[in-house]
């Protein structure tokens, strides 16, 4: 056993062996080359052209590719070669860098109302980990700004004293941090990752004062980055590109606070209901109890009766936190219909949770879609995932959801889908709807998810092989004796008709392993259909290890054959982890 373990280290350190170029790629070089052995600039040109669709290439930019892969594979011989070899045209095709499976530039339009996207969107931004004992702070929101989300949510409480402003999951043990601190790192990394605009959603439970010394602190961190709209609330949203490096607020307006407390209150303190409206439709419940609840109603209403000369102070400072809110948060009078009627002259924004969605969808799945063409809807994970777990994202995205919002702290298979949707469109965080959703018919019929449709377009996906383990682990990481067994699995998260999973055989003791495996999708919804690779170790007496994942969005494949770099379990790319892979659509 000693002198094959030796000889494991031998290769792994030195690198001897490479595996051989799939019999595709081979054919491919063959056909496109000079007399088969030898590929030029202009000869790469064609191919990447007529097989992998970069019709935006010049021979300017064939010339720099054969320039870099022959500095790096033959740093002696390069001024005097200037063409591939079959090894380096299969090294180029692997290198994920240089040969990525989609577009990393924003190529959606971006002059759209706000409405009409997918928005990149955290929940509870500043928990470190779980939702109930974990410490609040600046340091997640940090991390979710640097991975390009867009929409960033803080719950905001008067700290101990009732004199200044601390974020915290409300009544659990999280230990809270200071909003201040939450707004002046918004501020320093807000465009980090992207250009486009950062919504912050507040909920609120605040008195008016405090709402008035929010409204100081968002004035003063953000000056000019602070987009105000000029009238009461947005008649139509604007565009992303409109936004470009713009801070919007997001949350319900004080006056709801106002009417409440000094109306319906001061009426009958004692009938006052312990679980508002509030709690179902417009924004998250907070963790308070019944006698909480309870208890906080009884001390508004005693402020606001008491003292009616006090309410137009309330209502002086609270315009000022008023006119910075550009997206309307707010609870409906009535119940679900009425909170999905669309107004012609206002915008604004809707919360559901998870299971409050899926039972709207039932029944009221076209009137979610119409009001998603204009207003905005927040998709919230229900208060049970206390371990920062997620749900699928598919459901609020088939009905037009803008904001489905996760746990950024957690991970899983629902946040990989999370970070696949939000590869698309260059990773700035803004993904363009399709157009199903937003069109309107000539009988204003709108997208029916409940609908079954026809196959639209098939993704045929071939796994040739994969690489880059021995680099990126131990060598006994997955077996403490031989070389790695790895499998691939492969499908599509997507509308329930599209959704299904596939897996290659597993090749034993190799880091280098080789599939060769093709496999069909028919698709009824390219447009919102991802696909899921994931690799694993089979492990005859435990559970598989995981040895890299990645989802990418179907719509912005590229064809042809492509390096696919996969992640670990919290979405941190490997350095040399990935596949070698080829999609075709038919």
């Amino acid at each position: 056993m000693g002198s094959y373990r030796v000889c494991v280290c031998f290769t792994r350190k030195f690198r001897v062996t490479e595996a051989q170029p799939p019999s595709d790629v081979k054919d491919l070089f063959k056909k496109y080359a000079e007399n088969g052995n030898q590929m030029n600039s202009e000869q790469l040109l064609k191919f990447l052209i007529e097989v992998q669709g970069e019709t935006q290439l010049t021979v300017v930019d064939t010339d720099a590719i054969v320039r870099q892969i022959l500095q790096k594979r033959h740093p002696i011989t390069k001024l005097t070669r200037q063409t591939f070899a079959l090894e380096d045209f299969h090294h180029y095709l692997f290198s994920a860098d240089l040969n990525p499976p989609i577009n990393y530039k924003v190529h959606h339009n971006m002059n759209a109302p706000l409405s009409h996207y997918f928005i990149f969107t955290g929940h509870n931004s500043y928990l470190t980990g779980n939702q109930l004992t974990s410490d609040c702070s600046d340091v997640p929101i940090i991390k979710a700004l640097k991975k390009g989300v867009r929409v960033i949510e803080l719950d905001i409480w008067p700290n101990s004293d009732k004199d200044d402003v601390h974020v915290l999951h409300g009544r659990t043990v999280t230990t809270p941090v200071e909003l201040i601190r939450c707004l002046k790192s918004i501020k320093e990394y807000a465009f980090s990752a992207s250009p486009y605009p950062v919504v912050i959603t507040l909920e609120d439970h605040l008195t008016p004062d405090l709402q008035a010394k929010v409204a100081q602190m968002l004035t003063e961190t953000f000056g000019d980055t602070l987009f105000a709209p000029e009238s009461d609330s947005l008649k139509e949203c604007p565009s992303p590109e409109e936004l470009k490096h713009r801070i919007i607020i997001s949350t319900k307006p004080p006056k709801e606070y106002l009417e409440a407390s000094s109306a319906s209150v001061c009426k009958d303190r004692r009938n006052s209901s312990t679980r508002s409206e509030e709690d179902v439709w417009g924004s998250e419940p907070s963790s308070l109890t019944a006698a909480d609840q309870e208890e906080n109603e009884k001390s508004d209403s005693d402020k606001s009766c008491d003292d009616d000369d006090d309410s137009t102070h309330r209502t002086h400072v609270a315009s000022a936190y008023k006119r910075l809110i550009a997206i309307h948060a707010g609870k409906p009078k009535g119940g679900l219909k009425e909170a999905l009627k669309v107004d012609p002259d206002k915008v604004r924004r809707l919360s559901l949770s998870e299971q409050a969605l899926e039972k709207a969808a039932e029944s009221h799945g076209t009137e979610i879609v119409r009001f998603t063409q204009r207003n905005i809807l927040r998709v919230y994970p229900k208060g049970t995932r206390f371990n920062s777990s997620n749900y699928k994202p598919l459901i609020g995205w088939m009905h037009g959801a803008q904001m489905v919002a996760f746990n950024m702290q957690g991970y899983g298979r629902a946040l990989w889908l999370m970070h696949g949707m939000f590869r698309s469109n260059g990773g700035c965080g803004y993904v363009k709807k399709p157009d199903f959703l937003l069109t309107v018919g000539p009988h204003f019929e709108v997208f029916d998810p409940k609908v079954k449709l026809p196959v639209k377009k098939t993704l045929k996906v071939k796994v040739y092989m994969g690489d880059g383990w021995h680099l990126d682990f131990k060598q006994t990481h997955f077996d403490l004796y031989s070389p790695p067994d790895f499998y691939t699995r492969v499908g599509i998260a997507g509308v329930p008709a599209d959704e299904i999973m596939k897996k290659t055989k597993t090749r034993e003791d190799n880091w280098t392993p080789v599939w060769d495996e093709e496999f069909t999708f028919p698709l009824t919804v390219p447009e919102l259909a991802l696909l899921r690779i994931e690799v694993h170790e089979y492990d005859m007496s435990e559970k598989d290890d995981f040895a890299g994942q990645t989802c990418v969005p179907v719509s912005e494949l590229k064809p042809g054959i492509h390096a696919v770099p996969l992640c670990d379990r919290k979405g941190e790319k490997y350095n040399s982890v990935r596949l070698l892979m080829r999609f075709e659509f038919e």
